[in-house]
């Protein structure tokens, strides 16, 4: 156990690994960032006790060496951390069937815990195939998290070049995190586009997402939010120990607000404050 600094100034405490709740997951690399082995070991080193996961984000690990791509999935088990695909299997689709199964079993060899299912810009691809992805994958011991989103061929950063901003109606997200969860999916990723991501905050659809949680609870989902105005609204409206993913560059503003080492006005309320000599 690491003895902080200042350990006598109080502050929230997060609860031991592993995690049901209060998880956050981050993604290293991004698809506009190169990083090194040794950032992500040093990274690992200093922040592991605060996020729970690491996702590869956009299949930046199909550009790396087998041996690279092991011994970083390793850094991060010998840290209680466990690795995700991102959803890199829309793009492997492309390729057919077999090459999704044959994909599917490589990550499992390779040592990922988590093989992330999305669809967001392949719109041909069915609900019904996304399904029997997540029962394939459960089939092989690993753990299957499908990620729904509103908007239609949103993902993999297309709202950089721009996309059909065409919202799916959340009845159909509703039926999709059902169908997942009676196939055995634990959890789901809930996209950002068309509730927070690149809308102002006077436009978000918090209405969605208050919906999803009464549907289902708040620890079904992981939601999308990497962008700091957009974690701290999740952290004072849903709850401190709701599952986010983030980026990783932000992992200490994120939580410094949620355990209370600083924040806005609101992590005063109540305080006295006095220095007497």
């Amino acid at each position: 156990m690491r003895i902080h600094a200042y350990d006598y100034v109080k502050i929230g405490e997060l609860p031991k690994k592993p995690r049901k709740s209060w998880k956050t997951e981050v993604r290293i690399p991004y698809y506009n960032s190169v990083v090194t082995k040794t950032y992500i070991r040093e990274v690992l080193d200093e922040w592991s006790e605060y996020f729970d996961g690491f996702k590869f984000a956009c299949g930046t690990h199909m550009l790396l060496p087998k041996s690279t791509v092991r011994e970083i999935i390793k850094m991060a088990h010998d840290r209680d951390i466990y690795v995700s695909t991102g959803g890199f299997v829309e793009r492997v689709t492309v390729d057919g069937s077999r090459a999704v199964d044959k994909y599917f079993d490589e990550c499992k060899e390779l040592g990922f815990d988590v093989i992330e299912i999305s669809n967001g810009f392949v719109a041909s691809m069915t609900l019904e195939d996304k399904v029997a992805m997540v029962r394939r994958v459960r089939s092989i011991g690993l753990r299957p998290k499908p990620e729904i989103t509103l908007m239609r061929g949103a993902g993999a950063g297309t709202h950089m070049v721009g996309y059909e901003r065409k919202m799916k109606p959340i009845s159909e997200a509703i039926k999709e995190a059902k169908m997942h969860i009676a196939a055995g999916a634990k959890e789901i990723m809930m996209e950002s586009e068309g509730i927070t991501e690149d809308l102002p905050p006077k436009e978000w659809r918090t209405d969605i997402i208050k919906r999803l949680i009464k549907e289902f609870g708040y620890s079904t989902w992981m939601f999308e939010a990497a962008d700091p105005e957009v974690f701290k609204w999740y952290l004072k409206n849903v709850g401190k120990d709701v599952n986010l993913f983030i980026d990783h560059t932000q992992i200490t503003e994120y939580n410094a607000w949620r355990l209370g080492l600083w924040g806005d006005t609101d992590i005063w309320k109540g305080q006295k404050f006095s220095y007497k000599h």
